[in-house]
């Protein structure tokens, strides 16, 4: 069993005793941001000159200088920017402001994992990984709750990292929900997995995979829609409040005798031989080494991806029939680009 560590094994008070300096103010960035500010903690977020997301942060009550000032300023700097951006503002900015017996954080342990960011050994090196999306972090802070998170600690300099990396978690509110204990490499090997082949590709190619099956047999695209994509929240919901059996309880007689006869023949040997060759992939850094080398050549095979993608007949079904819900309170890319 994991070491887990709740609101009562952490020290509120040596994060306050900080300054910590937020390097992005995207998802995670404005979350960790804001609840540490709450938290009665000494805030600065650290953007680029040009960022657009000065204004939403100055607006927020939050202070905000470039990446190599607040880097100086604080003691802990917490690294919240893409992947695939950070090895280089680590290079020109974050690495060449760091004096020894700093804090160093991520939220993700890609890039101290791959190596991409090798940190001197005067400073500590930790953790702390919400696991949310950085809206849900902050969206129940302020209620009185929190969502679970990892702590880490892979370089210790100074013998206090993890009771440090422990109180920033108790400032973002993990330590309400609860921490476990972990590594930069199985953090990020895990994570990496379950995005790939359950969370987001998995989930992403059985839902397409079940409307096109549907509509290619001549059923409506409208009702293959709900049938293999709307519902799935609701099921989702159930699995999350009380696992798989709480949803078996729920659904019918008939649903859960499908469930046993029929989820083996889609998810199956050759599924989970698939699965394996993708986290070895993960493990050897073959993933990484494809990722980072589109990202860092134009993303030409990305864009193509994503392009691609935003044109398949479930998008555009849902698209229309989202649109006549507003209930569901329906959001598009587009619109979500226009609020960054």
């Amino acid at each position: 069993m994991a070491k887990t560590y709740y609101d009562k094994d952490a020290d509120l008070s040596l994060i306050q005793s900080k300054k910590v300096a937020i390097i992005g103010y995207g998802s995670q960035g404005h979350a960790h941001a804001l609840n540490l500010k709450d938290s009665g903690v000494q805030v600065k977020v650290g953007l680029a000159p040009t960022s657009k997301s000065i204004a939403k942060a100055q607006k927020a009550g939050l202070e905000v200088g470039t990446v190599a000032d607040v880097t100086k300023w604080a003691d802990v700097v917490m690294v919240l920017v893409p992947d695939q951006t950070a090895a280089k503002l680590y290079a020109e900015e974050i690495g060449p402001n760091l004096a020894d017996g700093k804090l160093l954080m991520f939220a993700h342990g890609f890039n101290i994992h791959y190596k991409t960011i090798v940190p001197s050994k005067g400073i500590d090196v930790g953790m702390a990984a919400p696991k949310a999306p950085g809206h849900r972090v902050r969206e129940i802070f302020p209620e009185g709750g929190g969502v679970p998170g990892l702590i880490a600690v892979e370089q210790d300099a100074t013998g206090k990292a993890h009771a440090l990396c422990l109180s920033y978690l108790k400032g973002i509110g993990c330590t309400r929900a609860g921490v476990l204990e972990t590594t930069f490499k199985d953090e990020t090997e895990t994570d990496l997995f379950g995005e790939q082949a359950v969370l987001c590709g998995g989930v992403s190619a059985l839902i397409k995979a079940g409307f096109d099956t549907l509509v290619e047999a001549g059923y409506q695209p409208e009702n293959a829609y709900f049938e293999c994509l709307h519902e799935l929240k609701l099921i989702v919901d159930l699995i999350y409040r009380g696992g798989l059996s709480y949803m078996r309880y729920s659904i019918s007689d008939t649903a859960e005798w499908g469930d046993y006869v029929s989820g083996p023949r889609v998810i199956n040997a050759e599924s989970r031989k698939a699965m394996k060759e993708i986290l070895t992939e993960i493990q050897n850094g073959a993933f990484a080494k494809r990722f980072l080398a589109d990202q860092n050549s134009g993303r030409k095979e990305f864009t193509a991806f994503r392009e691609a993608e935003s044109k398949i007949p479930v998008e555009i079904v849902g698209k229309q029939l989202r649109a006549q819900m507003p209930f569901l309170d329906p959001i598009t890319v587009e619109e979500s680009k226009k609020n960054v």
